[in-house]
């Protein structure tokens, strides 16, 4: 038999299976196939007798989806770096910091980015695919002769620290208590509390309590905390959830200056700010949930191309099936007269804040693009066009309107099942892989889980205008490209309009039609100029940032020009900033 990895998911729900029991614990209540079994030690087995797909390894997995089992490649002889079990996630192979360089991470959720990066921190202890566990000494044998055998050697004589900023920054102020200035005075080890303060943008929140402030700020904060903190390798987890484009390229400033004197991972989904941080880069690839290989280290541009096109020609390996490609400019499409949403003389009273959107209008067919920076408005308009809220003055018609909103909700007992219609609208919802997740409750998803159900539940529902207010949140970068087609399919096929707010441009670029930028002074006012044509709204939101972007020649890829370099001079002066 080939080598396989046989990954438990789910218990087998005995409705689903319709009799094939995929998986027993009690050997007594036979039903149908005996296809799996689990013996007395609790260990998965396949039945080679009863079971095709165990003896044939047909099948990549259980009808059912119960169980994935999964060919691992032939070149994968040596055990992995850490297994949660003999049939669960194995990760084969680590990243490593390079001095002076910022090396980046990419790829899909589940393929084990976060379980390398916190091996490398030591806040998990890698097994070798043992039970018992590995020693730091067994780690330095695995390495003998690779560049991870230094790096393990200074762990061990206590000459490398490494410090890692979380994913779920969410979490922080459930163990942190105290003013965000009490935070990073505590944390600044580096005597650089001003310079970060400076960086990041967060002076104005210095005496708010860490549990007040906003997701951004949040974000903002932990990485100004992981930063302030002595280490020889700082590790970032992706360091952009719930920042706007222009936190996002501070951020990128911050920690390219932290890289200087230091070694910085970063763990990246948005392929711009990938680019436009790291020196180096690794892919991840393999299959979700069930193992995780790390690729050698490339040239920043070259990994996400080969990312991008899904093969890896040196290694020989292509982990998907399809590229991923870009237009080389937008294509204005046939014009649609037929207006199904729009909007005049809004304005809208918030606290302090004030919004006004003065005249617009959604077009059947068509996907328009929002942008602009946090706390300017964007969530109080497309709540006012979906209906939830009401104008203070001004006029909105619509057809009818589907709306999913910016936060999700996450305590409720229903499954995806319930909530739904896979078996009217799966094949329209494809892309999503909901039947994955059919018989898990809402409560049990992981954020990029829930971001696809609650994508599925607004697009399913009979509308002719859909407004996703940041869907492209806690995806990877296949699904935002998935996702991103899917909505694109979904205008023109239907004949509908769709709203979009999101922070990735790349994602508004592969999607959008037409682009609304909102200007103004967050928290202040807020003004919604547009729809523009996507080059026009492009120039007229880059502009505001001083930023230009090129087209990469391989596949079309926005990526940003270096500030001030020729190219960034020669398309301000010509005043096309983006196409």
């Amino acid at each position: 038999m080939k080598r396989i990895a046989v990954v438990h998911k789910e218990k087998c729900n005995p409705e689903a299976c319709g009799g094939y029991l995929c998986m027993r614990v009690n050997p007594e209540n036979k039903t149908g196939k005996e296809c799996i079994v689990i013996d007395a030690d609790k260990k998965i087995k396949i039945n080679e007798d009863q079971c095709g797909i165990g003896v044939q390894i047909s099948a990549n997995k259980c009808p059912f989806n119960a169980i994935d089992i999964v060919k691992l490649p032939e070149a994968l002889e040596k055990d992995p770096v850490h297994s949660f079990g003999e049939n669960a996630f194995r990760l084969f192979d680590l990243p490593i910091p390079k001095q002076e360089h910022v090396v980046g991470i990419i790829g899909r959720n589940g393929i084990g980015k976060s379980t390398a990066v916190k091996i490398l921190s030591s806040m998990i202890q890698p097994n070798l695919g043992k039970d018992e566990g590995a020693t730091i000494d067994d780690l330095i044998q695995y390495y003998k002769g690779k560049e991870a055998q230094t790096f393990f050697e200074k762990v061990k004589e206590n000459k490398l620290s490494v410090i890692y900023k979380p994913q779920q920054v969410d979490a922080i102020p459930k163990l942190v208590k105290g003013t965000v200035k009490d935070v990073l005075t505590k944390a600044d080890e580096r005597e650089m509390m001003d310079e970060a303060i400076a960086s990041l943008d967060l002076k104005h929140i210095l005496d708010t309590q860490i549990d007040k402030i906003s997701g951004g700020e949040l974000q903002r904060v932990a990485i100004a905390v992981a930063a302030l903190k002595k280490a020889d390798v700082y590790v970032f987890d992706e360091p952009t959830s719930y920042l706007d484009i222009k936190q996002r390229l501070k951020v990128v400033t911050f920690i390219k200056s932290l890289a200087q004197q230091t070694s910085v991972i970063v763990i990246e989904h948005d392929l711009i700010i990938l680019d436009a941080v790291s020196d180096q880069m690794h892919i991840m690839f393999g299959k979700a949930g069930a193992y995780g290989i790390v690729s050698l280290p490339k040239a920043t541009k070259a990994g996400i191309n080969t990312f991008l096109d899904g093969y890896i020609r040196e290694e020989n390996m292509r982990f998907r099936d399809h590229p991923i490609k870009f237009l080389a400019k937008n294509i204005t499409k046939r014009p649609n007269t037929h207006v199904v949403a729009s909007w005049e003389g809004l304005k809208k009273q918030a606290g302090k804040f004030h919004l006004s959107a003065p005249q617009g209008e959604l077009k059947k067919g068509e996907v328009v693009g929002v942008l602009g920076e946090n706390g300017i408005g964007k969530t109080t308009f497309v709540r006012l066009i979906a209906g939830v809220d009401k104008p203070d003055e001004g006029n909105i018609e619509t057809a009818p309107v589907s709306y999913k909103p910016q936060f999700l909700e996450t305590d409720d007992d229903r499954t995806v099942a319930e909530i739904v219609n896979l078996a009217k609208h799966g094949t329209k919802l494809r892309h999503l892989n909901l039947h994955e997740l059919a018989w898990k409750k809402l409560k049990q998803l992981s954020g990029g889980e829930l971001q696809r159900v609650a994508i599925a539940q607004c697009l399913s529902q009979d509308a002719e205008v859909y407004v996703l207010d940041e869907p492209s949140a806690y995806l990877d970068v296949e699904q935002r490209m998935m996702v991103a087609k899917m909505i694109k399919d979904i205008a023109e096929t239907n004949e509908c309009a769709v709203l979009v707010v999101d922070h990735d441009l790349l994602f508004l670029d592969y999607l959008s039609d037409r682009l609304c930028v909102f200007v103004g002074e967050p928290a202040i006012h807020g003004d919604c100029t547009g729809p523009y044509p996507m080059e026009e709204g492009m120039n007229h939101f880059l502009k505001e940032l001083n930023i230009t972007f090129r087209r990469d020649p391989q596949n079309n890829r926005p990526r940003l020009n270096k500030l001030d370099s020729q190219m960034d001079r020669e398309q301000k002066s010509s005043g096309r900033l983006y196409y």
